[in-house]
């Protein structure tokens, strides 16, 4: 392992983020908020700055090793986490280093809690900045680095299956680079569509690019307190639509465009969808009352938010019954598709866990039986069944962990969350969902949470983000040994 060639790369990444934050600093010239351009500008003077020193000083790697790769992913998201604050912190719009590192870690994984009270209260460029973290945070910023990068070109798919979404990175074609490059035309048509279609309803173009950003991306951030209720139902169905697709891979959106079909193809599709509708339908049953057509869409929405881990709201579910209180902490359990911009677990998980135990029971009604995990009619291999239940078994000891040093922290240090938030902020965090229940729900926010539970949260987002083994492998000792 060579720390020379990991800063090499982590350069590369830190400078890609400083460029793109002069496309705040150019919102905030059209909207005449001169003073809050330049800082925006000096944020990006500096983080640039960093990242070209560490791209020229330090040396250019070869082929990456599949631990270099997991291990240059997760020193990346780190620097960004911490530099990638500078706007909020150059320009005064939130004056606490760890609330801005929170909100910056908390756009980058596409988690969506937030310590800003009401958004609409900050200015146009940083409004910008924190839907436009997510929506590069949402496809991946090491995979948008291979890309358009060729100096990341070597070792590329490492780098991938480090910060790809799912167990596996799906390659369009032979070289992982071309797939990237189809994944994000994909991402910008997608872009494109949804901000025209939010621009048609009660939203001005303003406000259909940053909820545009931070749907496609399953982030959550909006531009106004009331986070999607302060729109029209119209507004409210373009977002569901889209949350539902942005939840799905985005490797079978590309392949859709010449065989529609293979969508309802897919096992995980099915399994996707179901769990929303079902999801869906015991809100309706145990939201019922008022005007139907709310109820419904409600209930849609907030099923959607949360297994697609969006994070939007339309409802405050955290006055719903104790029974909806639990079962949407158990959706942040689920995910959206492998492939996805979506967080936690992934549906393709869940299928090889269902599937294996399966495999399992018949195993001991049948000792002599030879039986093979599959999803749908495809095998799967024992090393991907291994990998998911390692996979599993870290989440969780995550989540426990996660939520017994917030529930001390605050105990110790205080304010002190109860229960509930605590189990839900951790859930929330860890899936990257964004709203949790009680004082970190929809109508609250994080501001509340102790200053080292803030800390603990946003690697948490990380760690949820990169799906664990990244962050696992950079602070394993035999990582570092030669």
């Amino acid at each position: 392992m060579s720390w020379r060639h990991l800063l090499h790369i982590v350069g590369a990444v830190v400078g890609a983020i400083g460029v793109s934050m002069l496309f705040p600093a150019l919102v905030s010239i059209l909207y005449a908020e001169w003073s809050t351009a330049g800082q925006i500008a000096g944020a990006a003077a500096v983080t640039t700055a960093i990242g070209a020193a560490l791209w020229k000083v330090f040396d250019r790697p070869g082929e990456l090793s599949t631990r270099e790769g997991f291990a240059a992913v997760g020193l990346s998201w780190i620097a960004i986490g911490l530099l990638g604050a500078l706007p909020y912190l150059f320009t005064g719009s939130i004056t606490s280093i760890t609330d801005a590192v929170f909100e910056t870690a908390s756009g980058f994984t596409t988690t969506g809690a937030s310590v800003v009270p009401d958004p609409g209260l900050l200015p146009h460029g940083i409004l910008f900045w924190r839907s436009f973290t997510q929506w590069v945070g949402g496809m991946g910023i090491i995979v948008l680095s291979i890309a358009i990068l060729p100096l990341l070109g070597m070792g590329a798919v490492q780098l991938a299956r480090a910060e790809s979404p799912g167990p596996t990175p799906d390659r369009l074609t032979p070289r992982f680079k071309e797939t990237a490059k189809r994944l994000w035309v994909v991402y910008l048509i997608m872009t494109v569509a949804q901000t025209v279609f939010l621009w048609l309803g009660d939203m001005n173009l303003f406000e259909a690019v940053n909820h545009t950003f931070t749907t496609l991306s399953t982030g959550g951030f909006g531009t106004d307190a009331g986070s999607m209720n302060a729109f029209t139902a119209y507004s409210q169905w373009v977002v569901i639509a889209f949350m539902v697709l942005a939840g799905m891979s985005f490797s079978l959106h590309y392949r859709a465009v010449r065989s529609p079909g293979v969508y309802w193809k897919t096992t995980e599709v099915r399994v996707y969808i179901g769990v929303i509708l079902v999801a869906a339908t015991a809100m309706v049953i145990g939201t019922w009352g008022g005007p139907v057509h709310d109820v419904i869409r409600d209930a849609l929405f907030t099923a959607s938010s949360i297994v697609t881990t969006s994070g939007f709201a339309t409802a405050n579910f955290g006055l719903w019954s104790p029974a909806l209180q639990i079962m949407i902490v158990g959706l942040m359990f689920i995910g959206g598709m492998a492939g996805s911009t979506a967080g936690s677990v992934k549906i393709y998980r869940h299928e090889i866990l269902f599937e294996a135990s399966r495999v399992d029971v018949r195993r001991l009604i049948h000792p002599r039986g030879v039986f093979v995990t599959r999803i749908g009619k495809t095998p799967v291999e024992d090393s991907l069944v291994e990998a998911v239940q390692t996979f599993f078994l870290l989440y969780m000891f995550a989540f426990m962990t996660g939520t017994f040093a917030l529930a001390v922290i605050s105990a110790v240090w205080g304010p002190e969350l109860d229960i509930v938030a605590t189990t839900s902020a951790v859930a929330s965090s860890l899936g990257n969902v964004g709203p949790g229940l009680d004082s970190v729900g929809p109508a609250g926010n994080y501001a509340g949470v102790p200053l080292l539970g803030k800390w603990l949260l946003a690697s948490l987002m990380i760690v949820g983000r990169l799906e664990i083994l990244p962050i696992v492998i950079l602070f394993n000792r035999e990582t570092w040994r030669r």
